[in-house]
């Protein structure tokens, strides 16, 4: 259903709020990642959310949805880091949503590519965060929920800490 993203995208942009048109268009490309489409073609396609989001000049979309263009850049096997925007490296030391999605997406890509120490610190860091900010519960606490469990489960059983990891899942 990743296609109603994109007429939600329309309807926004015909009613000129860019906000909404931001928030579909990277809705569109992180459920299209999380649905498992072609990595060329998300990576087209957060070429273009990227250039809508700094015409729009909506940063913290734009730097939140740099850090899962980062994963499907190292999916595809390119050392491609997409350049963070100034604001971001304060937003990131500051903003708890921002932290959370960076922290997040960090522990992710780490277990996919089954690094223990990164998934581990990582998750670490997304849990020292996530429970202050309101905002997550409110747009991604399904699919966080849903991975940090799975990740949690990883590292206890690759840990000497197993019931804390179990019980974190």
């Amino acid at each position: 259903a990743v296609e109603y993203h994109n007429e939600g995208y329309a309807a926004a942009m015909a009613y000129g709020d860019a906000n909404l048109a931001a928030a579909n268009r990277m809705f569109y490309c992180s459920n299209s990642f999380f649905a498992g489409a072609n990595l060329q073609t998300l990576r087209d396609e957060y070429a273009g959310l990227m250039k809508f989001l700094e015409q729009k000049m909506q940063v913290i979309f734009k730097i939140q949805s740099q850090y899962l263009q980062h994963t499907v850049f190292k999916l595809i096997g390119t050392d491609f880091q997409p350049k963070y925007v100034s604001e971001g490296n304060e937003l990131l030391a500051t903003d708890k949503s921002v932290m959370t999605s960076y922290y997040y997406q960090k522990a992710y890509t780490s277990f996919m590519f089954r690094s223990y120490g990164g998934t581990k610190e990582n998750i670490e860091k997304y849990l020292a965060c996530v429970g202050e900010v309101w905002a997550n519960l409110f747009l991604a606490h399904a699919y966080h929920a849903f991975y940090i469990g799975l990740i949690s489960f990883w590292v206890a059983r690759k840990s000497r800490e197993e019931q804390q990891w179990y019980q974190r899942g």
